[in-house]
């Protein structure tokens, strides 16, 4: 074999190797067509549907929230004077914006050491494993998709404390998670049908 095709080769493999595709699907309105491009994500929120009873279209709903389903989506980089590099605004990262924090914690609890935040399996088990824990200590419902992104928002304290509250912005978006998560639903029922 050449040279010249042993190293083609190769940087194929390497290529393969490589990292996910971490792209948004097209047409994050329609959830048909979310599950139509990318079947592995259906796969891993109906597994974590059936380990943590949250349901996907909940699932899908705050996913599209935090991260617009891109995989390894970060916070926006902080500016001094418009133009000095400060940092990031958050630890947050992944299909689920999960903090370092909360992210160590998962791993610790349930996760272990080599899940990641851009692995779409890894990301929907946190967020069950998240919500959970949000219904054992603040009584919101799994299928409340509105309150539950309220708490995954603020943190259990900050909802438990209503800082929501004062702040409309957040109250408008969790409105619109709880709308997007309803249309989700009624397109996955439908999705079969089509």
């Amino acid at each position: 074999m050449s040279r010249l095709l042993r190293a083609m080769v190769l940087l194929l493999l390497v290529s393969a190797c490589g990292g996910g595709n971490f792209s948004a699907p097209r047409n994050l309105d329609d959830a048909c067509s979310i599950v139509k491009q990318r079947p592995k994500y259906l796969k891993a929120m109906k597994r974590t549907a059936r380990k943590w009873d949250v349901p996907v279209h909940v699932q899908m709903a705050i996913i599209y929230q935090e991260s617009k389903f891109i995989g390894n989506n970060r916070t926006p980089m902080q500016y001094v004077l418009g133009v000095i590099p400060m940092g990031r605004q958050s630890s947050a990262y992944g299909y689920a914006q999960a903090l370092d924090g909360t992210w160590k914690e998962y791993q610790r609890d349930e996760g272990g050491r080599g899940a990641k935040r851009d692995d779409i399996d890894d990301a929907t088990d946190f967020m069950g494993w998240y919500m959970v824990q949000t219904l054992e200590e603040t009584g919101v419902a799994l299928d409340d998709a509105r309150n539950q992104y309220l708490a995954y928002h603020e943190g259990r304290t900050g909802y438990l404390r209503g800082t929501y509250q004062r702040k409309a912005w957040l109250l408008r978006i969790a409105n619109e998670v709880s709308a997007r998560a309803e249309l989700y639903e009624v397109q996955l029922a439908a999705c079969s049908r089509r």
